[in-house]
């Protein structure tokens, strides 16, 4: 076999582009800035609740940078020149992004990511972090965005507890673990404590997005109402998110104070799950002969099924391997297919469209499964579950998060009082390609700007892009005239 053509790292071939570094506000320098003003909404106190998106994390970890353009952020700069008041975030203290526990780096929570302009590949920054988990901070934060949580995580008591972090398993969020009021406290509870008089709830994404980046190992919890119960990796049950869900926008709204709703994007439109492509295998003739023959007593294995009724000519047809000159599309596992290991014979085939391809696994495609082994993963070996989602598993993601933004924007409909962002018809837009006046962006990884390196969350220009969303939505919302921000004047990814 000709392993130098499969076994080469598979690299995605980047654009290597000018980035823009600074980070200063579009301030709508042409016009009269008297006109400002913020309607019928008293931002004096703003509140931001939810999860990564909330915190500004991106390129795969949470730093001073990312928090200092985090949505929240950005609005609070643009609602204090129409009277909103000050805004704390509970900063991290450098820009690295990895985290301290008891003064040791724990590998769990790495340096964020730098593109390095010569391999064209994400790597963690160098350094070693100083910001220390079990350093707690005093105050309240307008920003309560803590990354991993999902939306029963904002009422779960002990959510911030530092003993939670350090038990086996951890029972509680480091991110949280920082600024918690108390050890018992929840996120909802420290929120609505600040009593806002306008907040953003923006959660729900990672009761979808763990088990999507997992490639659908967790468990769809349909019909369990009980998270205690749930794995990290598992799916929401949507009738218990949408009763958490309107507990949480109850306890905030109790004040009076008037808020924002932000729905749930489509994993499709997310780099994370669409720049690798399903036939990434470039082959020659030598290898492909070489492949054929190693496959053969498999393909006959299938015919010997489809003559047995065990199978259909139309999943013989799906299973079997075949190979060409070219681009050819990698070999993976599928536990949707019938069970045929009473014939010896696996539950794989070569993905096809529908699949999507993870991006953590771009660099394990075509690489030996073990030091010195003949066996290439995606080529002679499958893909495993967690490296691609089929359609049975993006099935159950789309109906779980069609049902979340179902209830998102019935709460928000039965409330004059709150309105509505449709973040997923946004990024849809992104994805396609998206103006906003003095340039453009897009999802492409790495080169689009919109995305940061960890292909899920967004970068600082990304942020500013929802949050001049959210602006439109208010102004037209609550007849407010509260100035945007231009896009292109904050950050993209950063190289090394």
């Amino acid at each position: 076999m000709n392993t130098k053509i499969i076994r080469r790292s598979f690299g995605l071939t980047l654009l290597l582009t000018t980035l823009l570094a600074c980070n200063a506000e579009f301030d709508n320098p042409v016009g009269d800035e008297t006109h400002f003003n913020s309607g019928s909404a008293d931002l004096s106190h703003f509140v931001s609740l939810g999860d990564s998106l909330t915190a500004g994390y991106a390129d795969a970890a949470l730093y001073l940078h990312g928090q200092e353009n985090s949505y929240p952020a950005i609005l609070a700069t643009q609602f204090a020149k129409v009277g909103g008041g000050d805004f704390n975030q509970p900063l991290v203290s450098d820009n690295l992004g990895g985290l301290l526990f008891g003064g040791n780096a724990n590998p769990a929570f790495p340096n964020r990511l730098i593109l390095n302009a010569e391999t064209e590949s994400p790597e963690p920054i160098a350094g070693i972090s100083t910001t220390e988990v079990f350093s707690p901070l005093t105050g309240a934060f307008n920003n309560m965005g803590v990354p991993g949580a999902k939306s029963y995580h904002l009422i779960t008591p002990g959510y911030g507890d530092p003993a939670g972090v350090s038990a086996s398993p951890a029972t509680a969020n480091p991110y949280f673990a920082r600024f918690a009021s108390e050890a018992n406290t929840t996120m909802l509870s420290d929120a609505v404590s600040q009593q806002p008089s306008f907040f953003v709830l923006w959660v729900g994404n990672n009761d979808v997005l763990s088990y999507a980046s997992s490639g659908g190992t967790g468990t769809n919890q349909l019909g369990n109402l009980h998270p205690s119960t749930y794995g990290s990796d598992d799916l929401t049950d949507p009738n218990l998110f949408a009763s958490i869900y309107s507990q949480v926008v109850t306890a905030l709204s109790a004040a009076g104070g008037k808020g924002v709703l932000i729905n749930i994007p489509d994993i499709s439109a997310i780099p994370f799950f669409t720049t690798v492509p399903f036939n990434a295998l470039p082959l020659d003739q030598e290898t492909v002969d070489l492949l054929t023959s190693g496959y053969a007593e498999y393909n006959a294995g299938l015919q010997a099924a489809f003559q047995g009724s065990l199978i259909t000519s139309d999943e013989q047809q799906e299973r079997s391997i075949t190979f060409s000159v070219g681009q050819n599309a990698v070999v993976i596992e599928d536990e949707s297919l019938t069970d045929l290991t009473g014939l010896t014979l696996p539950s794989i085939r070569q993905a096809t469209a529908n699949d999507l391809i993870l991006l953590t696994t771009a660099s394990k495609i075509g690489e030996p499964v073990s030091e010195g082994s003949t066996s290439l993963w995606g080529v002679n070996t499958p893909l495993a579950d967690e490296d691609v989602l089929t359609p049975m598993e993006i099935d159950l993601i789309t109906t779980a998060r069609l049902a979340f933004n179902a209830s998102i924007k019935g709460i928000a409909d039965s409330n004059d009082n709150i309105l509505f962002v449709d973040v997923a018809e946004l990024l849809n837009e992104v994805q396609q390609g998206f103006s906003y006046g003095t340039g453009s962006i897009n999802a492409t990884y790495a080169t689009g700007d919109a995305f940061s390196l960890d292909g899920v969350h967004l970068t600082a220009r990304g942020y500013s892009v929802v949050s001049n969303e959210i602006i439109d939505t208010i102004n037209t919302g609550f007849q407010a005239n509260i100035p945007k921000v231009d896009p292109g004047a904050y950050s993209s990814i950063s190289f090394k």
